[in-house]
């Protein structure tokens, strides 16, 4: 399998070159480019299987520039900035980018990072159809192929085509933070109603769904940030 390819966009060079030394040394294909221009005609030129974006860039942030690919890709991206702190992660997160990683920073963080994040989207490994197999988390069944989803103790429970499609989007990205953005980007198609409010009323329904005498939904609420399926799911 082709190794995936990287974009770094940083417009320190000795960073910029140190950042792509230490992933080209862990067999990564990487391009480098400074500015956002130069981000541009990179992605038009290739496709890049995940951005490194520093958010501190000349002329236009790394966010604005995290919102604009999120309006057409769904390409993985993580925020390199020299601001550390929650609020600047949560802003980061809630734009839709990936993972956050403070400056400085050493090769091992970098490299486990950059592995997880392409992990979760599937590029070191086969792609996942999402319309094959079962998913399993919590004693429930999510049937894909049939848009079924069974409770713990057998009983079969009605989903809407929205409901199914949120549950999924939040399998596949079990225990890690979605933000209601993202969420709505990745659920859209089923969403009459693209706003943050629409979210929010499909997971109190969702969770309602999910809930048992026993045992309360796996879906938490993340202040500021969004949703998160709070359990390890398995596909089958």
């Amino acid at each position: 399998m082709a190794a995936p390819n990287i974009l770094i966009v940083e417009d320190d060079p000795p960073i910029r070159t140190l950042t792509a030394r230490a992933l080209q040394e862990n067999g990564y294909n990487v391009r480098m480019v400074g500015t956002a221009p130069q981000m541009w005609d990179a992605l038009r030129a290739a496709p890049a299987d995940l951005l490194l974006l520093d958010v501190m860039l000349p002329g236009t942030s790394g966010i604005d520039l995290c919102r604009e690919v999120r309006r057409t890709s769904d390409v993985p991206i993580i925020f390199v900035s020299a601001k550390g702190s929650e609020i600047d992660r949560v802003i980061g997160l809630e734009m839709g980018a990936d993972d956050y990683l403070a400056k400085p920073f050493g090769v091992r963080e970098l490299i486990a990072r950059v592995r997880s994040v392409l992990r979760r989207h599937s590029v070191e490994g086969a792609p996942v159809d999402r319309n094959r197999g079962e998913l399993h988390f919590n004693g429930w069944v999510a049937n894909l192929p049939r848009r079924q989803l069974t409770s713990p103790d057998g009983a079969a429970v009605e989903l809407t085509g929205a409901e199914f499609d949120l549950l999924v989007t939040l399998c596949d990205n079990a225990q890690r933070v979605l933000a209601r953005e993202r969420l709505i980007e990745l659920s859209r198609t089923r969403l009459g109603d693209s706003s943050d409010r629409s979210i929010d009323v499909l997971v109190s329904r969702l969770r309602r769904k999910l809930s048992t005498e026993t045992e309360p939904a796996p879906i938490i609420t993340v202040r500021g940030v969004g949703y998160m399926m709070n359990v390890p799911v398995e596909r089958f």
